[in-house]
């Protein structure tokens, strides 16, 4: 059997980095870790060949080739997988598609010949049989909310990828997270209760990495990576002594729950392990909205304080943010602009609510008649798919002015600065060698644009000479963080002018506030 497995485009959004990543010349932040790992369980007696859309479009030569087009999306790649499924099928070939999207919405990708659905380790061997057997179709789905062992899966097929083009890699220790948040589709896809890999797994995945000659960042992908705390710490503890053993090759990025603040011994061995970033869902500084959304772990403790724990013990914090809750008060823009500025985040996401496909979210707002629109979107410039409890345009409006004003230049530059004066210091470093030419080049590339053209220039220097006297083991990842500018600069514009326009399309609200503030109270 000769598949291709095809990854579809994202289109432009907060994580793109096309700015940052033209200054390396790599295309992807990170790979398709979910087709090379489909790969690796997939019969391999198979042939196979793999096409990130993002990196380069599908040959004619590989439409030709494929007996089947494997792909796998979310929900902001929806139209370009519409869109290469028509082609498929103009080539004669068969379908079959996975992954978050289509096992959210599956009657959103009608014209799919199969529908791999779940995780693959329960129904890719049932789609593998139905292929042996000469059928043409079918749809494979978990019993009973079955969830597989992930103890059992195999290394992914990392060399499937065109390694060069990608900024990261992408590498999985658990799947599913205890919390309940009320907006997050994580726990109905993979579960409140996180399952874990051996270390040995993880240990043998990094070192596939490692001769296949990478050396650049890996992102631990787990939607919340210290779920299982006993689990995480002995990962850690073998990847410590793997670390030391092979000199560092690799930093690590992640996401994380709050509460990892409040472990003080889970956060020296992250960094002990080389870890240097990690993403924290905080959603708002505002207690009853996290209270309303069921995000209680993060009304445990003072937010501010958590993050000055994490920041401390030498990891630098990301964060994520949503406007537009349940009986949010007028100014949470303002808020939460106010809350990233007095923990000296430097990049934070930011969106406006989305009621994601079964969700508790969702089913709570169809029983109240409050979607507007069956297609949620993860992309930052979509406006809410759902009737809120305050204006529509009055959300959009501090969102836009929020985001403008968190990458306002100096105020980011200021931010990055507070972040890593007060940061700790790396703990191990790889041997000191000397840097690729491109990473030279981008390095110029970016003291002349920050330090020399643009008007940052006082602050850019003043701050760089800050962090060489005061904390300079962190110097090479404080600029790595500075080149951000060039993404954000752009990118506060596109939201400014994506969302204006859909605003100005909007026709008066169809539901008047007051009314939905009365069903919610009901």
């Amino acid at each position: 059997m000769r598949a291709l497995l095809l990854y579809p485009q994202f289109p432009k959004t907060f994580w793109s980095y096309e700015k940052i990543l033209e200054l390396v010349n790599r295309k992807v932040v990170l790979p398709p870790l979910g087709l090379v790992t489909v790969a690796a369980i997939l019969p391999q007696t198979w042939e196979f060949k793999l096409v990130d859309r993002n990196i380069r479009a599908v040959t004619e030569e590989e439409w030709q080739w494929a007996d089947i087009v494997i792909m796998s999306a979310m929900i902001v790649q929806k139209d370009d997988l519409l869109a290469q499924i028509q082609i498929a099928k103009q080539h004669n070939t068969l379908v079959a598609v996975g992954g978050p999207y289509p096992t959210s919405q599956p009657e959103m990708v009608p014209t799919a010949d199969f529908m791999i659905l779940d995780e693959g380790e329960i129904t890719l061997p049932m789609f593998v049989e139905a292929i042996e057997r000469g059928d043409t179709s079918g749809v494979f789905r978990a019993a009973n909310g079955e969830k597989p062992d992930v103890t059992s899966t195999p290394v992914p097929r990392y060399d499937l990828l065109e390694l060069d083009a990608y900024d990261m890699m992408s590498v999985q220790f658990s799947r599913g997270c205890p919390f309940q948040c009320e907006f997050c589709d994580i726990i109905v896809l993979y579960g409140r209760k996180p399952r874990t890999k051996e270390p040995a797994q993880i240990l043998a995945e990094l070192q596939c990495l490692y001769d296949l000659g990478w050396r650049r960042g890996i992102f631990m992908v787990d939607d919340n990576f210290i779920g299982n705390k006993r689990n995480v710490k002995l990962l850690l503890n073998a990847l410590k002594d793997w670390q030391a053993e092979h000199q560092y090759p690799f930093r690590f990025d992640t996401e994380a729950s709050i509460d990892l603040a409040q472990d003080a011994e889970l956060m020296d061995l992250m960094v002990e392990c080389n870890f240097a970033a990690v993403f924290i869902g905080i959603e708002t500084p505002d207690e009853a909205s996290l209270a309303l959304t069921k995000k209680f772990q993060n009304t445990r403790g003072s937010l501010s304080d958590s993050i000055a724990a994490i920041t401390k013990v030498g990891l630098r914090p990301m964060a994520g943010f949503i406007i537009g809750f349940d009986g949010e008060k007028t100014g949470a823009g303002k808020r939460i602009v106010q809350f990233v500025e007095q923990s000296g985040i430097p990049t934070t996401t930011f969106a406006m609510l989305q009621a994601l496909p079964n969700t508790a979210l969702w089913h709570r707002l169809e029983r109240e008649g409050r979607l507007s629109s069956q297609n949620a979107n993860l992309n930052q410039t979509a406006l809410m798919n759902f009737v809120p409890t305050r204006p529509l345009a009055e959300i959009a409006n501090e969102y836009v002015e929020a985001f403008n004003e968190i990458y306002e230049p100096e105020k980011f530059l200021d931010r990055t600065y507070r972040c890593f004066r007060q940061m700790g210091a790396p703990r191990h470093m790889p041997p000191a060698q000397f840097p690729e030419l491109i990473i030279l080049r981008a390095l110029l590339l970016v003291i002349w644009r920050q330090g020399i053209v643009r008007s940052t220039r006082w602050k850019f220097w003043h701050h760089l000479v800050g962090i060489l006297v005061h904390n300079p083991k962190v110097f090479d990842h404080y600029l790595s963080v500075c080149a951000q500018n060039e993404h954000f600069m752009e990118y506060r514009d596109i939201v400014r002018q994506e969302i204006g326009d859909q605003l100005a399309e909007l026709p008066d609200e169809p539901i008047v506030v007051a009314e939905v503030v009365e069903k919610v109270a009901a």
